[in-house]
């Protein structure tokens, strides 16, 4: 018995955009390519990503950041954990650090800052200038095509070229 429901004929809202901005492709690689510099690990950046779909409610960007997890070797106990990370066993303090601030980037706070200076400097204990710039650029690509999968709604579980319809 399975216990996952199947759309019988999936459609996104809107075609593919690539047929109307072709340099959306470059900008993709070129963002990916700053983030997995190797000054955080890709596994963070993965796991930020994950998290920001999921406080978002993109299950395009949820699907695809724990496919992309898994295929890195991911167990799937951390995956399951990055909606409940903060007693979670699963995560390092850096990996926290890092949830933490893409949380604290997604979520309104009415009361001050989105960033507090105290979130900086424990971010800055466990990452140097460049990984502290990798961080910030994993959460702008990630921000970037959010609105693509909110407003679009490629199908998700599709590799990019062949998640939408029309």
């Amino acid at each position: 018995m399975s216990t996952t429901t199947e759309q019988e004929n999936p459609q996104s809202r809107l075609p593919d955009p690539s047929q109307f901005f072709p340099e959306l492709g470059e900008i993709a690689v070129a963002m990916t390519k700053a983030t997995r510099n190797g000054a955080i690990p890709g596994s963070t950046v993965g796991l930020v990503q994950l998290r920001a779909g999921q406080i978002v409610g993109s299950t395009y960007h949820t699907v695809r950041q724990a496919d992309l997890l898994r295929r890195a070797g991911e167990p799937d106990e951390r995956l399951t954990a990055v909606a409940s990370w903060r007693d979670a066993p699963y995560f390092s303090a850096a990996e926290r650090v890092a949830l933490e601030l893409v949380e604290a980037v997604l979520t309104a706070n009415p009361a001050g800052e989105r960033v507090p200076d105290e979130l900086y400097a424990r971010a800055a204990e466990h990452y140097d200038d460049k990984a502290l710039w990798t961080l910030v650029l994993a959460i702008s690509q990630i921000c970037f095509f959010i609105p693509v999968a909110v407003i679009a709604k490629p199908i998700p579980g599709r590799p990019p070229g062949k998640n939408y319809t029309g």
